[in-house]
């Protein structure tokens, strides 16, 4: 009371005039809101920009490959177009195919699969200037004159590394990052950046910038991401080999979804310096780069081309492993160790057949196989993983959507990451009587509380990775066989269904290597037995993904193939004898 009276005092009583004050408050509103419209205004300018210098540059590319069919107009397209990557190297090599006439067909390529797909985020220019240097130098890489598309995210110097957002359009590469240096040390010559999802932090393909990519090989679909726009391209004909990035299967689900091959490496082996994302720092789960081809012959020489003296000495905290020819080649039968379910998301039925064909084939070919569970993968996926990327409860993910429109595919991911903490948790403790799986999924969002508690997260990480291996070598297992999330996805569904592609945050989490192979398609049995596709929680989430993936008939079906970490050569060798013995299944 005192003290009320002491600032009676001290302040004078004025009587409030409510005409003024009501316009005060009318004209606050009305200034807010003219700058929110401002803002957006602003927005949509540099949106719009960036899309016309997209198109401009698309024009002239299609201008430059017309003028290429005017001097040389006896190109047999189709028939370079339709050469494996180990039989086109080995023409380039020769001289019986030149470096531009191959870079070309696929330039032309590339446009017709974007009008189609809007695959691409733009065309590379100075691959001219790249294609006249390799033909300046005497000694021939292993990629020599192979043409090569690159994910949104990795630098290449002169162009932006946008990750679907706007905050990032101003700002160019002021240098290659290390991997394209090494790409161009060893010839290829990169062509393309691919589009990606806002954020990268999605597998809808989707950006307000650039739009929505379509699947190749079914428009209503999406190709999967983050690096959708690779899978699209490549699945289309319009690249031969792709690099992208994974850090929850951003590189297996897009080659699930379009039938390719692709490898997620140990996170380490390929360099990451000059490679850009919207949330840097998160070190428990690594980010990794990786091939994507049509087949598994290309990955393996992608990564023998990369693990080179050049990337080693351009980035010393890559550890100096070359590329093991001989793991690779080898014929030795393997110990392999199978699920078609990891207990968390069941996948649909054409995935689990798929595992469970694949398993039959490498028995009949003389591989031991041996029943294996994975543990604990429910507490793996929402208490170790997605806790690690939402340990500040999400805070500074929807940050990097400050001064940006939402992408309406991230929208149910950003509208549960901006409840408080205190509904998150008063929510999933609601929940978790009638849906488990949705109550454990807020909790994580809810994040954490203290560096002590990020520290012991970060211990149970370890612990886990141990148990996980120590379960594995107690099976003497050489490699695992399992399923990838698929088939591909009807457009608008990957964002209502974050936490269905456990099966490759998985080994995100474990950095292990591992692959996907195409190995069938959707057949009318498999629809047939989605109807009576029940999931394992009866909850929204098991229903939506019935929805997702129904009238799939004749998309790519495909698993996964597994490997202790650093033993990238064997996932590769056991993904070359999946690949090989499905092609002989589907000759016979």
């Amino acid at each position: 009371m005192m003290i009320q009276q002491q600032l009676r005092q001290l302040l004078p009583e004025r009587k409030v005039d409510t005409p003024a004050a009501l316009a005060l408050l009318g004209g606050s509103v009305a200034a807010l809101a003219v700058w929110k419209w401002l803002g957006r205004k602003m927005i949509q300018k540099k949106m719009e920009e960036a899309r016309r210098t997209r198109d401009e540059g698309m024009k002239k590319m299609a201008k430059a490959v017309q003028q290429f069919r005017e001097q040389v107009p006896s190109v047999q397209t189709d028939a370079i177009l339709s050469l494996p990557l180990l039989e086109l190297t080995r023409r380039l090599q020769e001289g019986s195919l030149s470096p531009r006439t191959v870079l070309y067909t696929y330039l032309e390529k590339a446009l017709e699969v974007t009008q189609k797909t809007n695959c691409l985020r733009h065309f590379i220019p100075e691959c001219e200037e790249q294609l006249q240097e390799i033909e300046r130098h005497k000694e021939k890489g292993l990629l020599y004159g192979v043409p090569v598309s690159i994910k949104d995210h990795i630098g290449h110097k002169g162009h932006l590394a946008t990750c679907g957002l706007v905050q990032c359009l101003g700002t160019l590469m002021e240098e290659d990052s290390v991997l394209v240096k090494v790409l161009k040390k060893q010839g290829a010559i990169p062509f393309a950046m691919t589009n990606v999802p806002q954020s990268l932090f999605s597998y809808e393909c989707s950006n307000p910038i650039f739009g929505q990519t379509l699947n190749p090989l079914n428009p209503q679909r999406g190709p999967g991401g983050s690096s959708g726009g690779e899978g699209a391209l490549i699945a289309g004909g319009g690249s031969i080999l792709g690099i992208g990035s994974d850090m929850g299967g951003s590189i297996r689900l897009p080659s699930s979804f379009c039938g390719l091959c692709g490898l997620k490496p140990t996170a380490e082996r390929l360099s990451l310096s000059g490679v850009t994302g919207p949330v840097n720092g998160i070190l428990a789960v690594p980010c990794a780069l990786g091939p994507m081809a049509r087949d598994v012959d290309s990955l393996a020489l992608c990564m023998k081309a990369l693990l080179c003296q050049e990337m080693f000495q351009l980035d010393p905290t890559v550890p100096p492993i070359p590329f093991n020819e001989q793991v690779y080649s080898s014929s030795t039968p393997l110990r392999v160790g199978y699920y078609d379910t990891d207990g968390y998301f069941p996948l649909p039925p054409c995935m689990r057949r798929a595992v469970k064909e694949t398993r039959r084939a490498l028995e009949a070919a003389g591989h031991q196989l041996v029943l294996f569970s994975p543990p604990r993968v429910p507490y793996a996926v929402t208490e170790l993983f997605l806790k690690t990327f939402f340990a500040d409860g999400g805070h500074a993910w929807l940050d990097v959507f400050t001064g940006d429109i939402v992408d309406p595919g991230l929208k149910p991911q950003v509208n549960s990451c901006k409840m408080p903490r205190l509904v998150k948790k008063l929510l999933a403790l609601l929940l978790k009587p009638l849906f488990p799986r949705l109550a454990d999924y807020l909790r994580a969002l809810a994040g954490m509380r203290s560096v002590k508690e990020m520290w012991n997260h970060q211990h149970e990480i370890q612990v886990y990775r141990s148990q996980f291996i120590s379960q594995w070598k107690e099976l003497q297992l050489d490699v695992v066989l399992c399923p990838v999330l698929g088939p591909a996805f009807i457009k608008g569904y990957p964002g209502k269904l974050l936490t269905a592609v456990s099966s490759t945050m998985l080994y995100n989490l474990l950095n292990f290597p591992a692959g996907v192979v195409p190995v069938s398609t959707v057949t009318e049995a498999d629809e047939e037995e989605l109807k009576l596709y029940k999931g394992c929680c009866n909850d929204p989430w098991d229903r939506t993904l019935k929805q997702a993936v129904s009238g799939a008939v004749g998309m790519p079906v495909a698993v996964q193939c597994v490997a202790l970490p650093w033993q990238d050569e064997l996932c590769l060798r056991f993904m070359k004898e999946v690949e090989t013995l499905s092609r002989d299944q589907r000759l016979a």
